[in-house]
């Protein structure tokens, strides 16, 4: 029965996951309400051994799609694989408990932004020379990789903000260049995860493939009813990584 309830949160957390990011939102507290017992590291371990197929799946579907800037975007998941290394590193030396109160206000700044500029991320519309996307991309994977690597939530959320704020582009493109880095970021924690032992792979397998075919999902409705969709997909994740982020930093 366990393994039926984590992989059902699993389906739903593949789902939002590639349209936009956030699916620990849905994964982890199912896991964490499942196995109340179960070392917090274990269960880390278990969420990144499944999202990190259905992201993967995600980042094919979407590159058979989406014109990816590939030229950009995989120095950018190379300096997001160090990034994470290098948080996750931190986070054994370096308490990350000053960002609880922090990333909700942060996360509002970036929800408010967004609902402001009406047009933000509707058109498709790279600004920067080669070159210049290159570095922007690869110090927004190294900088967003870090945090990952270091406390994590809404890392997807700011991979996909920064595509489009700093870049120019649309939420779809956005999220499709935010699913490469994501994957790279993953990896990289599942290879620590792992070394330290921190894995149930007996749930590994039911809990990626339920993943993988939620990301299927979410990744055909995004390429169907394209940015705008993804625009306000963004808007409901950004909005409840709020409120449980508030929740743990100020009233937990």
């Amino acid at each position: 029965m366990e393994w039926i309830l984590v992989s059902l949160a699993s389906l739903l957390a593949g789902f939002v996951d590639a349209i936009v990011g956030g699916g620990g939102l849905i994964l982890l507290p199912a896991l964490f309400a499942t196995f109340p017992s179960a070392p917090p590291a274990t269960l880390l371990g278990t969420n990144k051994s499944a999202s990190v197929w259905g992201t993967t799946m995600a980042t094919w579907q979407y590159s058979r799609r989406v014109q990816m800037r590939w030229r950009a975007m995989l120095p950018a998941a190379a300096t997001g694989f160090a990034g994470a290394f290098a948080g996750a590193w931190a986070v054994t030396v370096v308490s990350p408990d000053f960002l609880r109160k922090l990333l909700p206000l942060v996360l509002l700044a970036v929800l408010l932004y967004t609902l402001a500029k009406k047009d933000l991320g509707r058109h498709h519309l790279p600004r920067l020379t080669a070159h210049a996307e290159m570095a922007a991309a690869c110090a927004i994977g190294l900088s967003v990789g870090f945090y990952d690597g270091f406390f994590g939530p809404g890392t997807g959320s700011f991979f996909v903000f920064l595509f489009v704020r700093l870049l120019g582009y649309d939420f779809l493109n956005a999220s499709a260049s935010a699913k490469l880095l994501n994957v790279s970021t993953n990896i990289a924690a599942l290879i620590l995860f792992t070394a330290k032992g921190h894995v149930w792979w007996h749930f590994a397998l039911p809990l990626a493939v339920a993943n993988v075919a939620g990301s299927l999902l979410g990744t055909h409705m995004a390429l169907k009813h394209g940015a705008g969709f993804v625009r306000w997909i963004f808007i409901a994740v950004v909005s409840a990584l709020i409120l449980k982020t508030g929740y743990d930093g100020f009233l937990r």
